[in-house]
């Protein structure tokens, strides 16, 4: 008889979600993200961040993907639910929704502390905002009152010519530009001792010459610069990250691969 002697291997499927980066299943499964479209949102956003080598240089990327804290919280570059992985804690005061996480008189402790997991002369924050307001605010930071050594991202500040501002480890001096509106994604660096950069949607709006002078010893929260709280943001945060310095080519990347990670989410400002 013909093929009485053939064996029917069976076929094997990989598990679902294998085909993903390592590291984008692993943020995807520890923050229970069951979503296709939010799935394949955060693998694209690794593979980009890698495929630029902007990857290695972060401290803690916040994708604020899945609508609640509990899934807000994580972050992608080591989702482990521990203060030494740098997920957030939230105070009371923030609602939580699919286009991210809005505070009111509140804020998200991140454990990055600037003198102890940072570097002086390498370093950057970076805010994606949905909302255009003109207040008094700090979106992200640590502000070390004593030793003024300010760290941190500020928005239209209606308290400073609406401008937007990035201190970055230093006691005076800033990189600051007149902002028509307060929506998109803001990236604050610096990449040597002497100068200060702030992006806007991937375009340098200002560089300045700052010197480095001293690392605050504060967390880094966000919602609000750790030891500055009376001016709280109310801007909705869809993004935010924390990290070693990034060059102009690396910023531009980082912006068109936060924006497509935004858009196919379908909350791109």
């Amino acid at each position: 008889m013909i093929g009485t002697n053939l064996a029917i291997t069976p076929k094997r499927y990989a598990p679902f979600g294998s085909s993903n980066d390592a590291d984008a299943q692993a943020f995807i499964t520890a923050a229970g993200i069951t979503d296709g479209t939010q799935q394949n949102a955060v693998n694209q956003l690794v593979l980009d961040l890698k495929s630029a080598n902007i990857w290695t240089k972060m401290k803690a990327i916040y994708p604020i993907v899945g609508g609640t804290a509990s899934t807000h919280k994580w972050n992608l570059k080591d989702p482990r639910d521990l203060d030494a992985a740098f997920r957030l804690t939230f105070t009371t005061g923030w609602t939580h929704s699919s286009n991210g996480m809005t505070p009111l008189n509140a804020y998200a402790d991140t454990f990055i502390v600037p003198s102890t997991n940072l570097t002086l002369n390498s370093m950057h924050l970076s805010f994606y905002s949905r909302t255009n307001a003109n207040t008094a605010s700090n979106e992200i930071g640590s502000w070390e009152g004593a030793g003024l050594h300010y760290t941190m991202l500020s928005l239209r500040q209606s308290n400073n010519s609406n401008r937007s501002t990035a201190f970055i480890q230093c006691t005076s001096g800033s990189a600051t530009f007149v902002d028509t509106d307060s929506l998109g994604f803001y990236i604050g660096t610096r990449t040597s001792v002497s100068s200060t950069i702030v992006y806007k949607n991937g375009t340098n709006r200002n560089s300045t010459s700052t010197t480095s002078t001293g690392q605050s010893t504060r967390k880094i929260y966000i919602g609000v610069a750790n030891g500055n709280t009376l001016n709280y943001s109310t801007k909705q945060c869809s993004f935010a990250s924390i990290g070693d310095g990034l060059t102009d080519t690396e910023s531009a990347n980082f912006n068109t691969a936060v924006a497509t990670f935004q858009t196919t989410l379908g909350r791109n400002v």
